[in-house]
């Protein structure tokens, strides 16, 4: 069930390319009567005076940051359609990164007279992306269809579930102490590890309402922004594997410890924003990092030590002890590896990108070990396991 729903995330990554549209082909070819998918820079630019009306203004200067940055004199008709269809090449993002000390218009962030949803994005795109060439490029791309549906709707369902134990066990300050708490077939349970779902729904049952309070709040900050730049797909694949990878964690480093809580996800969410503000740092212009990114930490760490406590506690229904805090561990893992190579290629295909392919690997091994690990370690290391709920 884990390597099924692994497998469809990561078909989600990689749609096919959207296909230029007929009109824009049709310009081309009138340039191009050989078919031989290059025409020359001085055609392009050509073209692009006669028909650079009907273009976001941001998506004209890239193709004209394209023809300077063009050592070779021509450009390659697969490249215009990439642009068209609002996919580049890794080819193309270097020549335009290339042609980017070409550009001489104002940055986007001067421009005025924008309207409430403009500023919006633009600040979504200040907060997300270090280079100014994608900023533009996300702020005339982006259109809110669809809009940053899995966070929402994610967050909403956690909290749906968290008020109604709330109201079954009559708590909601440190649910988890109550003696029925356990008894939640959402829950990962070690006793009940053979239950497949439970390594996934566990992110709908919180220790209590300062535990949801503070995943509520990191993920909708964090997760939402990156949601509308890097879309649902990526974003709810580096959550969902940072969710699996807490509980897989707990399986093999806590064995005799419950999980709940998205904490996997969302460190796992934020960890990889962090990371790409640090190697992004000069690039990076939303305000007040330096604060913004300590707060992030203290938050975080607040957090895990409240876990910490926790886990340590005197438990409410012994001999189980109260949930892990591995998965914390596990989301970061994940956010620093898979989740930066993601957040650093907005717009570019992963499947290019050799990192990608290797913390691909590792994640995917660790998952193979880890499901291993729980049909034979649990019988071969003879551990006495607290009873079932």
């Amino acid at each position: 069930m884990l390597m099924s729903l692994l497998l469809y995330f990561l078909f989600l990554l990689f749609p096919p390319l959207c296909i230029a549209s007929q009109h824009w082909k049709a310009l081309f070819d009138q340039f191009d009567p050989d078919n031989t998918g290059y025409i020359s820079t001085e055609k392009f630019r050509s073209l692009l005076q006669r028909h650079g009306s009907e273009l976001d203004p941001h998506k004209l200067e890239v193709l004209l940051a394209l023809a300077d940055s063009n050592s070779e004199g021509r450009i390659c008709y697969q490249d215009f359609v990439n642009l068209m269809s609002n996919k580049r090449s890794n080819s193309f993002r270097q020549a335009i990164l290339q042609g980017n000390r070409r550009l001489c218009s104002k940055a986007l962030l001067e421009e005025t007279g924008l309207s409430l949803s403009q500023r919006l994005i633009r600040h979504v795109a200040y907060e997300t992306l270090p280079r100014e060439i994608d900023r533009k490029w996300y702020y005339d791309s982006y259109t809110c269809c669809p809009p940053p549906w899995f966070m929402i709707t994610i967050t909403i369902v956690e909290v749906a579930f968290f008020l109604y134990n709330g109201v079954a066990l009559d708590r909601f300050v440190l649910q988890v102490t109550h003696p029925l708490y356990l008894k939640n077939s959402l829950v990962y349970h070690p006793q009940l590890r053979a239950q497949a779902w439970r390594y996934l729904t566990y992110i709908f049952m919180h220790a209590g309402i300062e535990h949801l309070g503070l995943n509520v709040v990191l993920q909708l900050l964090v997760g939402v922004p990156l949601e509308m730049v890097h879309g649902a797909a990526r974003i709810s694949f580096v959550y969902i594997a940072g969710v699996v990878a807490g509980s897989l964690a707990v399986s093999v480093a806590d064995m005799t410890a419950p999980v709940v809580g998205s904490s996997g996800g969302v460190y796992a969410l934020v960890s990889a924003h962090l990371a790409n503000i640090v190697m992004n740092w000069s690039g990076m212009k939303c305000q007040f990092k330096l604060l913004r990114m300590a707060v992030a930490l203290i938050c975080m760490s607040f957090e895990f030590g409240r876990a910490v406590w926790l886990r340590f506690h005197p438990s409410a229904y012994p001999p189980c002890p109260h949930p892990s805090f591995m998965a914390h561990l596990g989301g970061v893992v994940v956010g620093i590896t898979l989740g930066v190579i993601i957040l650093r290629n907005y717009e570019q295909r992963l499947q290019d990108q050799s990192l990608w392919w290797i913390f691909l690997s590792i994640y995917l091994i660790f998952v193979l070990f880890a499901i291993f690990w729980n049909i034979f370690a649990y019988s071969l290391l003879d551990l006495k396991l607290p009873p079932p709920p």
